[in-house]
């Protein structure tokens, strides 16, 4: 599956922790992340991070733009308490198209572990038959 995260700078060291905890299950999935956010969880994890542009300058939109055309499975979006005015729009739109695109998102940890746990279950994989091109879908056929 592809897997997209993205974390506030005041939610960074949680998603840190959350991808410590969950590391052997991310690890079989394909992940992108906003820049910073990716290179903590990578220095923590040695997971492989695709690292996409800073979250300020583009990185959520680059992700929203992987949502609108079905290539990510699944967001995991830890962000502020208390929204900041500057980069809630393009949060939002975040979230539209998550909605929009049926792409399961997590705005908390609660819901993290849920979907994390979802999918080392087999519970997401309908998203196969919605993203039949993604990495983890062809590595899945080629070992079948």
């Amino acid at each position: 599956m592809e897997i997209a995260i993205i974390a506030d700078d005041s939610k960074k060291e949680l998603m840190t922790q959350f991808c410590i905890a969950y590391c052997g299950i991310l690890s079989k999935h394909h992940i992108c992340s906003t820049s910073i956010t990716g290179k903590y969880i990578e220095d923590a994890t040695g997971l492989e991070i695709e690292k996409l542009l800073p979250g300020t300058h583009g990185g959520v939109q680059q992700i929203c733009s992987r949502v609108s055309y079905n290539e990510i499975d699944l967001v995991l979006y830890f962000g502020k308490s208390q929204p900041n005015r500057l980069n809630s729009d393009e949060h939002d739109n975040l979230l539209r198209m998550c909605d929009s695109q049926n792409v399961p998102v997590a705005t908390n940890i609660a819901t993290a572990e849920i979907l994390v746990c979802a999918l080392e279950r087999g519970d997401l994989d309908w998203r196969e038959i919605v993203n039949p091109s993604s990495e983890y879908n062809k590595k899945k056929r080629q070992h079948q």
